[in-house]
C-alpha cells in the first residue's frame, strides 16, 4: 500500500512538475513574440530617426536591432515547434520581418547618398505600413493561442498539484495508521519473541553440553584415527623389514642355486665329476636354464621394488600422521622472503630445467611456518618437476589480498592437468597423467590437508599443455587455538 502510495505521489508531483514547466514555456513564447515586435520597432524607429536627423547613431541603432531579429525569430520557432498553429504563424512572420527590415535598410541608404525625395517616396509609396500591420496581427494570434494554451495548462497545473496533495494527505493518514498496526504487532512479536529465547536459552543448555560431548568423541576419534593409522604403520615395517631381508637372501641364494645347475649340467653333458664350484664366479647356463635365471631374477626385480614402493608408502603415512599430531604456531611471516628462501633451494633443480621463477611482491600474514614452507615447496617443486619438454620453464608466484583473506597463486606453463583430474589430484595415492615421475601420490593431498588447517582454501586451473595455476587462500591473521585442539 505504501508502495502504491509512494509511486502515486511521485507520479503525481511529476505531473504537476510538467504542468508547470509547460506553463512556463506559455510565458517564455508570449516574451519571445513580445521581444520580436520590439525589435522590429526599434529597427522601424532608428530608421525614421536616421531620415530625420541623419545622425550615424541611429544607424548603428538600426543595425543592432536588425541583426538580433533573425536568432529572436529562430529562438520563437524552436519554442513553437510542439504547436502546429504556432509554428505555421512564426513560418508566416518570417519573411515579412525579412522583408520589412530590407525596406528599412534601403531607405537608410537612400539617406545616406542624399537622395532624401527616394526615401521619403519609397516610404510613402511602399507596403511597409500594411507589412508591420501584418506582423503585429500575426503576432497577436500567437500571443491568444499562448493565452488559450496559458488557461489550459495553468489548470492542469493546480489539478495535478491539488491532487498531489490529496495523495500525500491520504498517504500521510495512512502511514500513521499502519504505524499504529505495526507498533502492535511489534509489541506482540517482542512478547511472543521474549518467550522464545527463553525457551531457547533453555534448549541451549542441553544443547551446548551436548555438543561438549559429542565434540569430546569426536577429537578422541580423530585421535584414535591418527592413532590407528600411526601403529598400522609402524607394525607393517615390521614385516616388510623381514620381507626385505629375507629378499636379500633370496637373491644370494640365486648364484649358488644357478651355479650349481650350471655345474650339473656341465658334468652330465661330459660324463665328468662335478667340478669344484667358485663362490664368485658367474654361472654359464644354456637353453631353459638361462630362461629360467632370467625369469628368476626379473620376479626378484619386482618384489623388491615393490618392496621399495610400500616403503616409500609407510614412511608417506607416517609423516602424515606426524604431521596431524604437530600443533601449529602462528607467528608473522613475510612470505616473499620464506618463498625466496625456498627459489633459492630449488635453484639447482630449475637451473637443470631451463625455468625461471618470478615471486611478485606478496602480504604479509599470520600464520604456521613450517605449515607455509611445506605447501609452498611441494607446488614450486611441482610446478619444475613437470614442465613439458623442449619449452623453457615460465613460474610465477603473485598474490593479494581481499576481505580479511590473502590469496596467492602459483602459476606455470607446464604440461597442465585435465579438467576431469582437477579433483583427482587432491586424493590420497591418486595421481593424473602420465606417470613418468617418481612420486607416490601424497603431496598435493597433504598441502590441502594444510591448508584447511590453516582455514584456507585451495583450488586448481590447469588445461593440457598450456600449464596450471593453483589458488591458496589463506586468512591474513590466523589463530591457532581452535584447530589445535580440534586436531
Amino acid at each position: 500500500m505504501l508502495t502504491v502510495i509512494s509511486a502515486g505521489s511521485v507520479y503525481l508531483v511529476n505531473k504537476a512538475r510538467e504542468d508547470a514547466r509547460w506553463v512556463v514555456h506559455t510565458v517564455e513564447v508570449e516574451n519571445q513574440v513580445s521581444l520580436t515586435q520590439l525589435q522590429m520597432r526599434r529597427a522601424e524607429s532608428a530608421q525614421r530617426g536616421y531620415l530625420l536627423t541623419r545622425l550615424s547613431v541611429f544607424e548603428a541603432d538600426f543595425e543592432q536591432a536588425a541583426s538580433q531579429v533573425p536568432p529572436t525569430l529562430m529562438k520563437l520557432g524552436l519554442l513553437s515547434s510542439d504547436n502546429p498553429v504556432q509554428r505555421r504563424l512564426v513560418e508566416e512572420m518570417l519573411p515579412l520581418c525579412n522583408q520589412r527590415i530590407e525596406e528599412f535598410r534601403k531607405t537608410i541608404e537612400l539617406a545616406r547618398t542624399e537622395r532624401l525625395d527616394d526615401a521619403a517616396r519609397f516610404v510613402r509609396e511602399g507596403d511597409g505600413r500594411d507589412a508591420m500591420n501584418h506582423i503585429n496581427d500575426l503576432a497577436n494570434q500567437m500571443r491568444a493561442e499562448e493565452d488559450r494554451l496559458f488557461e489550459l495548462r495553468t489548470a492542469s497545473a493546480d489539478r495535478s498539484q491539488t491532487l498531489a496533495a490529496s495523495m500525500t494527505g491520504i498517504g500521510s493518514g495512512l502511514v500513521v495508521v499502519l504505524a499504529g498496526i505495526s507498533i502492535f504487532l511489534v509489541r506482540r512479536s517482542a512478547r511472543a519473541r521474549d518467550a522464545a529465547e527463553a525457551r531457547l536459552r533453555d534448549n541451549n543448555i542441553n544443547l551446548e553440553a551436548t555438543v561438549d560431548e559429542r565434540t569430546a568423541d569426536l577429537r578422541e576419534a580423530n585421535n584414535e584415527i591418527q592413532r590407528f593409522a600411526y601403529i598400522v604403520s609402524h607394525d607393517l615395517r615390521s614385516p616388510l623389514v623381514n620381507i626385505m631381508g629375507f629378499t636379500s637372501e633370496l637373491e644370494q641364494l640365486r648364484a649358488d642355486i644357478f651355479r650349481r645347475i650350471a655345474a650339473l649340467g656341465h658334468a652330465a653333458a661330459s660324463a665328468l665329476p662335478i667340478p669344484p664350484l667358485a663362490s664368485d664366479a658367474e654361472p654359464t647356463l644354456d637353453g631353459e636354464d638361462q630362461q629360467l635365471s632370467q625369469d628368476f631374477t626379473e620376479a626378484l626385480g619386482f618384489i623388491k621394488s615393490s618392496i621399495a614402493k610400500m616403503d616409500r608408502l609407510i614412511t608417506a603415512i607416517l609423516n602424515l600422521t606426524r604431521e596431524g599430531r604437530r600443533e601449529f604456531e602462528p607467528v608473522r611471516i613475510d612470505t616473499r622472503e620464506l618463498i625466496e628462501a625456498i627459489v633459492t633451494t630449488l635453484a639447482h633443480q630449475a637451473s637443470e630445467a631451463q625455468a625461471q621463477i618470478r615471486v611478485a611482491p606478496l602480504p604479509e600474514i599470520t600464520s604456521d611456518r613450517l605449515a607455509l614452507e611445506q605447501i609452498f615447496s611441494n607446488l614450486i617443486d611441482n610446478a619444475l618437476k613437470y614442465l613439458r619438454p623442449g619449452v623453457p620453464g615460465d613460474i610465477s608466484v603473485r598474490g593479494r589480498t581481499k576481505l580479511g583473506f590473502a590469496i596467492f597463486e602459483i602459476a606455470d606453463n607446464g604440461r597442465g592437468i585435465d579438467p576431469k583430474d582437477h579433483q583427482r589430484i587432491f586424493d590420497l595415492f591418486r595421481r593424473a597423467g602420465s606417470q613418468d615421475k617418481p612420486g607416490q601420490g601424497i603431496g598435493l593431498a597433504h598441502v590441502r590437508a594444510l591448508v584447511r588447517r590453516l582455514g584456507g582454501t585451495m583450488s586448481v586451473s590447469s588445461e593440457l599443455n598450456i600449464g596450471s595455476t593453483f589458488t591458496i587462500t589463506l586468512p591474513i591473521t590466523w589463530t591457532a587455538s581452535n584447530r589445535n585442539r580440534e586436531s
